[in-house]
């Protein structure tokens, strides 16, 4: 077990059933001595990480219920109070990627839907579980937001609305929290993970590409986990999400409308919704 202030930290990571919420939660468990509370929907995702997880299963538990709903999350910290248990970190890395389409092709189900999970769900997380965490000695909150905060694309209005809000949030909330509380936010870009789930990637050719300039889930969660470790305010991660901060920041409008061009011109059935 590495020497570091993570050790033997009680740690509350949403999303933790899959992706990088599932390896950051081996990694906390595994080289961190860390007890994670799991927070997801699917209980048999989460039952296959405690048999993945075998001697060091008994660290994990888990509640399942949706982040998106503020209620769920009163209930939440009131079952933290009740039994005593006094989380040290909160992680929220829940998140959706609608499929790319244009707005017009939005249901307004679709667009309050990706708010709520990609952004809501970490201000009701703060909102109810802040007092709990500053009660610790080394309290921290990180959220995990993605390259799309720092330059939106065609096609993900909802998921960069999100994304977006998300950062501006968290960075305020940083400023608020400054000497009570470590806040920190992680920008990665594309990750092997299932997050393309919604997407329509029926081309082989499409899906080897996209996966060719996504970053690796193991480098990714190395990444965030240093970033805490190391209490970093902002992490960007990945070559792409490198990119879209540089262009984002120096081309505000043209950075992006250069990317929508590269894209349309791709002729990939996956941004049909975007251009056709």
């Amino acid at each position: 077990m590495k020497k570091c202030w993570l050790n033997n930290k009680t740690v509350i990571v949403t999303g933790a059933s899959s992706g990088i919420g599932r390896g950051i939660t081996v990694k906390l468990i595994k080289e961190y001595n860390c007890t994670v509370l799991g927070v997801a929907r699917s209980e048999e995702k989460m039952k296959s990480l405690v048999a993945e997880l075998g001697e060091y299963g008994e660290r994990l538990s888990y509640r399942l219920f949706d982040v998106s709903k503020r209620d769920n999350w009163k209930s939440y910290a009131e079952y933290l109070n009740e039994n005593g248990i006094k989380p040290d970190i909160l992680i929220n890395n829940a998140g959706i990627l609608p499929e790319f389409k244009s707005f017009e092709r939005f249901s307004a189900e679709e667009f309050e839907n990706t708010i709520g999970v990609n952004f809501y769900g970490a201000v009701y997380s703060i909102k109810e579980l802040l007092p709990i965490i500053l009660e610790s000695s080394t309290p921290a909150i990180i959220n995990i937001d993605s390259s799309a905060a720092l330059m939106p694309l065609a096609g993900t209005c909802a998921y960069s609305a999100s994304k977006a809000a998300l950062k501006a949030f968290t960075e305020a909330v940083r400023e608020e929290l400054r000497g009570r509380c470590y806040v920190g936010v992680i920008c990665p870009g594309f990750t092997k993970t299932d997050i393309f789930r919604s997407q329509n990637l029926t081309e082989k050719r499409e899906e080897k590409i996209i996966r060719a300039v996504s970053t690796s889930l193991d480098y990714a969660v190395k990444r965030i986990i240093k970033s805490i470790r190391k209490r970093r305010e902002l992490t960007v991660i990945g070559a792409d999400a490198q990119f879209m901060k540089i262009f984002g920041r120096l081309m505000p409008v043209k950075g992006g409308r250069a990317v929508s061009t590269i894209l349309k011109q791709s002729g990939f059935k996956l941004f049909d919704g975007v251009f056709k």
